[in-house]
C-alpha cells in the first residue's frame, strides 16, 4: 500500500523538491531516503531497499517539500524529517512561511569553506561534489551529498539522523539543517500523524537556534589580524612578548579562609566590624582594575586574569579586597577587547572564592559616563551582587552628594558594602589653600555618615597626599568617627605614595590600596612589596611573608604582568624598574612623564615636554601641571591655577576638563584675561550642589535643575530585552540588558563584532593582539573538553574584490577564509552595503539589474510600498518599503548592476 501527502503548491518555496520514503520490511527496519534536485532521480525507487537488505514490498510515505528554505545560500537539505537529507544549494524563490533571520542570506555564489559530513553506524552518504574550495552557484540546485538512515524504529532512526546532521560541518553557505533538526524532534512527525497542515500547524519549525560557527568565526578573526593588524589600538609599536609567562604553582585543595567568608558569614556590618577590629594593615589590591587601568589603558584581558587568579586565592587570601570591576573596565571589556565584562566577573568569582570583589561606581552615573535613570542604576547594582561583586566604592568626580547618595542607595539595596569615597584635592597641610580645607572632608564625611556607609574611603586620584597632609586629614576622621573603617586609595605619580599610604596608616587609617610590584609605580598605585617590607615586624605588619612575595623567579613573578604589560609598555620600562626591586627604585624614576599625562600636552608641543621635569614640581600641583609642557607652562600655569585648580577637584573626570581646557587655549591662542574673562568653570561650587551655569556657558541650551537622574523616566528592561532579542537572538541575558542599558552602541557594536569573529576571548593575548605566525603551531580551548589545533600556513594573494585568501589547518584538516585588505580596499571603489543595524537603509534582496526606481528624494512612502524593480535570472524582485518616512538618499540609478545587500536608498523613519 502506498500513501502519498502533497504539500500545496503555495508551501514550496525552492524551484527543487525532495522525497522522503519510510520502509517497514519483515526485518522491521526503518528506512528514509529523500531525492532532491531538479537534476536528480524522481522516481520512487522501490528497489532501494532490496539493496539495503530490506525486504521490498509494505507502505511508503512521500512527503513533496521544497528543499530551500527563502535565502539560503547554501541548503544541506536533510531531507525532510526523516532520515534522508540531501545536502545542497539552489536558487530559491520567496514564501511569507520562511522569514527566520536565519534563513536572510542572499543568493550569491559562494565558495565552500568547510564540509565535514557526519558518519556512523546505520548512515549511509551518497556523495557528490562536496569539498573545501568548491564554488556553489546560485543558478541550479548542487547536490553535496545523500544522507540515508536506518534504525529498527522511527525514533532510533531519526535519532540517528539527528545525531548525523549535528555532526554536518557546512561552511561558506547557510543551510536548513536547523530547519530539519526541528522537523526530527517534532512529536507528531515521529509519530507519523503528519498531514497536509503539518507545516501550517507547526510554525515553530521555524524557530531555529543558529550554528555556533567558532572555530570557522576565529580563523577569520585570526586572518583578519594576520592582514589588518590589531582590531584593538595599541599605543606602542613594541611587539608582545613570544614567551608565555609561567604560572606558578597552585596547590590542591581549596584556597585558606578570607574576609569574604567573614561577610558571608556576618553580612555589610559585621564585615566592618571586623576590618575595623583588625589588629594590623590591610591591603587592597588594584592589580585587576585600577592599575592596568592606569598604566595600559585598562587593556589587561580577562584571559590573562584568570591565568593567575588561582595563585591569589591561594597566597592572598588575607586581603581587604580585590579590585577587579567597575570604572572604565566596563565599557573597554566591549569597546576594544571585545569581551563580555559580566563573565569577566563571574569566572574570577568562581577562581577566587575567598577573596571580596570591590568595583568603582560613578554614584548615579553607574558605571558610565552620561545620566540614567534611578531604576536602570538599582538594577545595575542588583546584578552586580547577583553575579559576585561584594563591596562597592561609590564616589562622584565632584562630590556631589545627591549622585553619590544614590549609587549608595543602590548598593546598599543589593546587599552590598557601601564604601563612600571623597575625591580628595588641594592640600589640608596648607593653611593658605582654604577652599578645600580639613573642615569641608569633616563636613562632607558627616553626611555620607549619616546616608549610612559602611565604609570611608578617601580617593586621592591625582597622588596629592603628602605624608603630613595624611597624617592631618586621617587623624581628624580617625577622631571623630572611631568605629568605622577607613581606605585610603591613591596614585604613585609624584612618587610619595608609599610615604603617604604609611602615614596614612599610622594615623588610623585601616586599608591602603596598592599593586602588585610590576604593575605599581607612576600613575599606578604603590607597590605592595615595598608597603609589606616597611611594615614589616610593626604593629602595621600586613601578615605578608616578604619571601613568598619577592623570591619568586622572575618567570613566576612575571605572572602578574599578563603579556599585555609587555605589549603596551616599552623595553625601559622594564630595565628602569625590573619587578624585584621596585621597592628601591631610587626617585628619579619617576621623573618619566606617564603616557596617561601626557594627553594634557598637545602633540605639537611634546617636543618641549622635557621628562625632568616632574622632578621640581611638588605633588600638589600635579593634578595640573604633571604633563604640561614647559612651553605651556610659562604661559598658562598662572591662568590654570588661579582659574580652575582652586574650584575643580583632581579626578579622572576633571582632569580631562582641565587638559581639554588647556589644549583649547592653545588652539584658539587665548590670553589669560580671555580666558579670566570667561569664567566657564566657576560655577561650580566644592560645598553645595553646582549652581546654574553663566549664560554665556549654557547659551540658548535647556537647563536642568537638581539631580539629572531624578528627572529621567523609568527604563522600560522589558522592552529593552525585547529589542535585543529581535536583533541578536534568545540568547539574551539579564546581563546583556544591563550592557545596552549602560551602553547602547558599545554593546551592538560588541555583539556584531563576536558575530562575526567568535569568541576571541579564548584566545592568548599574543594571538589576539598580533596574530599568529606562518607556520606556527597552536591551541585554543574553546570550552572546557574542546580544544582547537591550528597552524597557520600561508596569506595568499589580493584579489578582484579587495581580498585575501588566508589559510590554515585546524584539527588536521585544511580550512581557508577570505579577509578583506582594509589598505587595498581604500583605493577601490564599491557600492556601499545596507546596515542591517541602521533602521531605513533599504539594499538589494538579490543580486541583478536595477529596471525602474519608482521613487524620488524626498518623496514620502507608506510601508509596503513599492521602491525599486531588480531584475535577476529572468525574474523581476520588487523592493518594498520596510516603514513609512521620507525618502532621503537614492544610491542607484536604472541599469545599475547590484551585489545582495547593496544599498539601494535611504528612508527616514516618520516620527
Amino acid at each position: 500500500m502506498t500513501v502519498h501527502h502533497n504539500i500545496p503548491a503555495s508551501l514550496l518555496i525552492g524551484l527543487s523538491h525532495f522525497i522522503f520514503s519510510v520502509e517497514w520490511g519483515f526485518p522491521e527496519e526503518h528506512f528514509v531516503r529523500g531525492n532532491h534536485g531538479e537534476g536528480l532521480n524522481k522516481g520512487y525507487p522501490r528497489g532501494w531497499g532490496l539493496a539495503n537488505g530490506n525486504h521490498g514490498g509494505g507502505a511508503y510515505i512521500f512527503h513533496n517539500m521544497t528543499s530551500s528554505f527563502s535565502p539560503l545560500l547554501s541548503s544541506p537539505l536533510l531531507s525532510s524529517p526523516l532520515l534522508s537529507s540531501p545536502l545542497l544549494s539552489s536558487p530559491l524563490l520567496s514564501s511569507p512561511l520562511l522569514s527566520s533571520p536565519l534563513l536572510s542570506s542572499r543568493l550569491v555564489s559562494s565558495p565552500l569553506q568547510v564540509f565535514r559530513s557526519g558518519e556512523g553506524m546505520g548512515i549511509r552518504l551518497d556523495s557528490a561534489s562536496a569539498f573545501p574550495g568548491a564554488v556553489i552557484s546560485p543558478h541550479y540546485d548542487s547536490l553535496l551529498v545523500k544522507v540515508i538512515a536506518s534504525g529498527k524504529d522511527m525514533s532510533t532512526a531519526a535519532a540517528k539522523m539527528h545525531r548525523a546532521l549535528s555532526e554536518f560541518r557546512v561552511r561558506g553557505v547557510k543551510t536548513n539543517i536547523p530547519f530539519l533538526q526541528n522537523v526530527l524532534s517534532n512529536h507528531q512527525f515521529l509519530h507519523s500523524t503528519v498531514d497536509t497542515q503539518f507545516i501550517d500547524e507547526n510554525q515553530n519549525l521555524f524557530v531555529m537556534k543558529p550554528v555556533q560557527n567558532r572555530a570557522q568565526k576565529l580563523l577569520h578573526y585570526l586572518g583578519h589580524v594576520m592582514v589588518n593588524g590589531p582590531t584593538t589600538p595599541i599605543p606602542v609599536k613594541a611587539k608582545p612578548s613570544s614567551i608565555d609567562p609561567v604560572i606558578p604553582t597552585v596547590p590542591m585543595g581549596d584556597p585558606s579562609l578570607g574576609f569574604r567568608d567573614v561577610l558571608l558569614r556576618e553580612g555589610p556590618e559585621g564585615f566592618a566590624k571586623a576590618v575595623r577590629a583588625h589588629p594590623g594593615l590591610l591591603l587592597m589590591d588594584t592589580t585587576f582594575r585600577d592599575a592596568h587601568q592606569s598604566l595600559l589603558a585598562t587593556r589587561v584581558r580577562t584571559h590573562d586574569l584568570k591565568k593567575i587568579a588561582p595563585y591569589v586565592s591561594h597566597n592572598f587570601n588575607n586581603l581587604f579586597s580585590l579590585e577587579n570591576w567597575g570604572g572604565a573596565t566596563f565599557d573597554v571589556a566591549m569597546r576594544f577587547l571585545y569581551e563580555c565584562p559580566w563573565k569577566r566577573l563571574q569566572e574570577l568569582r568562581t577562581l577566587v572564592p575567598n577573596v571580596p570583589f570591590q568595583m568603582l561606581l560613578r554614584g548615579a552615573n553607574a558605571v558610565g559616563y552620561t545620566n540614567y535613570p534611578d531604576n536602570a542604576v538599582f538594577k545595575f547594582c542588583e546584578v552586580a551582587k547577583e553575579n559576585g561583586m561584594d563591596i562597592f566604592r561609590v564616589f562622584d568626580s565632584l562630590n556631589y552628594l545627591p549622585n553619590m547618595i544614590l549609587g549608595m542607595e543602590a548598593a546598599g539595596r543589593a546587599g552590598g558594602v557601601v564604601e563612600a569615597a571623597i575625591s580628595y584635592t588641594g592640600d589640608v597641610s596648607d593653611p593658605m589653600r582654604q577652599k578645600y580645607s580639613l573642615a569641608y572632608y569633616v563636613k562632607l564625611t558627616e553626611e555620607l555618615m549619616k546616608a549610612g556607609t559602611h565604609v570611608l574611603c578617601i580617593k586621592d586620584m591625582a597622588g596629592l597626599l603628602k605624608p603630613e597632609s595624611s597624617r592631618i586629614l586621617i587623624s581628624a576622621l580617625r577622631d571623630r568617627y572611631p568605629d568605622v573603617p577607613i581606605h585610603v586609595h591613591t596614585h604613585d605619580t609624584a612618587g610619595a605614595g608609599v610615604a603617604a599610604m604609611l602615614a596614612c596608616a599610622e594615623a588610623g587609617a585601616d586599608v591602603v590600596d596598592v599593586a602588585v610590584d610590576s604593575m605599581a609605580g607612576m600613575t599606578s598605585q604603590p607597590s605592595m612589596g615595598a608597603m609589606v617590607a616597611c611594615t614589616k615586624g610593626t604593629k602595621l605588619d600586613t601578615a605578608f611573608s616578604p619571601p613568598s612575595h619577592h623570591t619568586l623567579p622572575p618567570p613566576s613573578h612575571r605572572a602578574f604582568s599578563p603579556p599585555s604589560h609587555r605589549a603596551f609598555s616599552p623595553p625601559s620600562h622594564h630595565a628602569l624598574s625590573p619587578p624585584s626591586h621596585r621597592a628601591f627604585s631610587p626617585p628619579s624614576h619617576h621623573t618619566l612623564p606617564p603616557p596617561s599625562h601626557r594627553a594634557f600636552s598637545p602633540p605639537s608641543h611634546r617636543a618641549f615636554s622635557r621628562p625632568s621635569h616632574r622632578a621640581f614640581s611638588p605633588p600638589s600641583h600635579h593634578a595640573l601641571l604633571s604633563s604640561l609642557s614647559s612651553y605651556l607652562l610659562s604661559s598658562l600655569s598662572s591662568c590654570l591655577l588661579s582659574s580652575l585648580s582652586s574650584c575643580l577637584l583632581s579626578s579622572l573626570s576633571s582632569s580631562k576638563i582641565v587638559g581639554d581646557l588647556a589644549q583649547f587655549m592653545v588652539q584658539n591662542n587665548l590670553t589669560r584675561e580671555e580666558m579670566t574673562n570667561m569664567k566657564c568653570l566657576r560655577w561650580l561650587s566644592p560645598l553645595s550642589p553646582p549652581h546654574s551655569p553663566p549664560s554665556q556657558v549654557l547659551k540658548s541650551l535647556p537647563r536642568i535643575e537638581g539631580r539629572p537622574g531624578a528627572t529621567l523616566p523609568p527604563l522600560d528592561f522589558d522592552a529593552l530585552e525585547a529589542g535585543l532579542r529581535l536583533l541578536h537572538g534568545d540568547d539574551i541575558t539579564e546581563e546583556d540588558v544591563m550592557s545596552a542599558a549602560m551602553y547602547p552602541k558599545v554593546f551592538q557594536e560588541y555583539k556584531e563584532f563576536t558575530g562575526s569573529f567568535g569568541p576571541v576571548d579564548c584566545l592568548s593575548t599574543r594571538l589576539f593582539l598580533d596574530g599568529p605566525k606562518i607556520a606556527e603551531e597552536f591551541q585554543v580551548e574553546i570550552e572546557r573538553g574542546k580544544t582547537l589545533h591550528i597552524k597557520a600556513l600561508a596569506v595568499g594573494d589580493l584579489n578582484k574584490t579587495g581580498q585575501r585568501g588566508v589559510f590554515f589547518e585546524l584539527n588536521g584538516q585544511l580550512r581557508s577564509v577570505l579577509v578583506k585588505d582594509n589598505v587595498a580596499m581604500k583605493e577601490m571603489k564599491f557600492h556601499p552595503k545596507a546596515l542591517k543595524s541602521v533602521r531605513g537603509q533599504v539594499g538589494a534582496p538579490m543580486p541583478g539589474k536595477v529596471i525602474e526606481v519608482k521613487v524620488e528624494p524626498g518623496q514620502k512612502v507608506e510601508k509596503g510600498q513599492p521602491l525599486c524593480v531588480l531584475s535577476a535570472m529572468k525574474m523581476e524582485t520588487v523592493v518594498n518599503s520596510p516603514l513609512t518616512g521620507v525618502v532621503t538618499v537614492i544610491h542607484v540609478n536604472t541599469d545599475n548592476s547590484l551585489e545582495g545587500d547593496d544599498l539601494i536608498l535611504e528612508i527616514t523613519a516618520e516620527e
